[in-house]
């Protein structure tokens, strides 16, 4: 049986391993503010994050990850390049699944560092397999920052595009939106009687609940600004589509991406980034040619991810969350940086997992 004390000396030796690759030791408060940081981890985190309040410091959580804190720590007074590690617990409610854990181990590393994101990628993504060696685990990686190019260079309105940026990590939603916003699903009969009307603001009931009327008459108006805009085009409907059917190998999924830039030429500048991650993969002796590469993956995960996306699973064991996940989240310093920001990249194990693989394997 894994015991806490075989997990923290699995995470202390994975994190001496970090250290060796150059990695400095961190350790963020327990308690992290809420408010703005917890906006940042997206729908799923923030439904499952333990929140309380303090009279002083107002809402504060229960650190749900490290990479947030992290960002913060260094966007406030890191140097350049840097490189963390980290190891300790991090508290999610599991209110669906009473088998998981709501407290568990995290060990990671981040880099942050402007000279080569190509690179940097394959240094976390190579030291992330070095630790996992002799586990029978499956690798997935993906690049959201393909999609989110797609998604910015349609031909249609700022605030569509706006629309599916905000459900990109949700999938079913995202589907419905862009199947909307090309004609494929009929509009609801009760949404084409509203914008018929010539005053849809002409009742006489009580005004209920947060919205103010000025605010319900401005979305009236953009729904009418929706239904008077044009469909987004079959062309790139089929670039979108064959996008998102994208899973093969590293160097082939590549090769139909660059057949889906004919229909949408704004992601030529992401695939040219996810060639140079191939390279420097390969340069680290990874096997790009048995490395699974899905254009969709990663999007059910933390939304501050942007660009490349990682993850290592025991197929064996389906009812495991991953044991290894990771990624590059540019956007984020950006966001905590005040104006600054800096190439990052990054990801956590979990060493509880590891264990209990291993367990059942002898």
């Amino acid at each position: 049986m894994v015991t806490r004390s075989d997990i923290q000396a699995r995470a202390a030796m994975m994190r001496v391993r970090f250290e060796a690759a150059g990695g400095q030791v961190v350790d963020p408060p327990l308690l992290q503010p809420a408010g703005t940081l917890l906006d940042l981890y997206g729908e799923d985190i923030r439904a499952r994050a333990y929140v309380t309040s303090d009279a002083l410091r107002g809402e504060q959580m229960m650190r749900p990850d490290f990479t947030v804190p992290v960002v913060q720590m260094h966007m406030r007074d890191g140097a350049e390049p840097a490189r963390y590690t980290y190891s300790g617990e991090v508290f999610r409610r599991q209110e669906h699944d009473p088998d998981r854990s709501n407290e568990y181990v995290q060990v990671g590393y981040e880099v942050f560092d402007r000279d080569d994101p190509a690179a940097a990628d394959a240094e976390v993504f190579s030291l992330f397999a070095l630790q996992l060696r002799g586990l029978s685990l499956r690798a997935a990686t993906g690049d959201i920052g393909i999609l989110i190019a797609a998604v910015q260079g349609l031909k249609t309105t700022e605030r569509r595009k706006a629309a599916l940026m905000r459900h990109l990590w949700r999938p079913r939603r995202f589907r419905a939106l862009l199947d909307r916003f090309a004609g494929r699903t009929p509009v609801p009969a009760s949404r084409e009687a509203l914008l018929a009307a010539d005053n849809p603001m002409g009742f006489e009931a009580p005004m209920i609940g947060k919205r103010k009327a000025a605010e319900i008459e401005a979305r009236i108006e953009a729904l009418r600004e929706d239904a008077a805009t044009g469909p987004i085009s079959d062309t790139e409907m089929v670039g979108l589509d064959s996008l998102l059917a994208v899973r093969e190998t590293m160097p082939f999924a590549l090769e139909q991406l660059r057949d889906v830039a004919v229909d949408l030429p704004q992601i030529s500048p992401a695939l040219d980034r996810l060639e140079a991650r191939i390279a420097a993969l390969a340069a680290r002796g990874v096997n790009v040619h048995d490395l699974d590469f899905e254009a969709a993956y990663g999007r059910t995960s933390m939304e501050y991810y942007d660009g490349f996306v990682f993850g290592f699973y025991a197929e064996r064991r389906p009812d495991l969350p991953p044991i290894a996940t990771g990624g590059r989240y540019d956007a984020l310093t950006r966001q905590l940086g005040n104006g600054a920001e800096i190439p990052a990249v990054g990801g956590v194990l979990r060493p509880d997992l590891m264990l209990e693989i291993e367990e059942a394997a002898q």
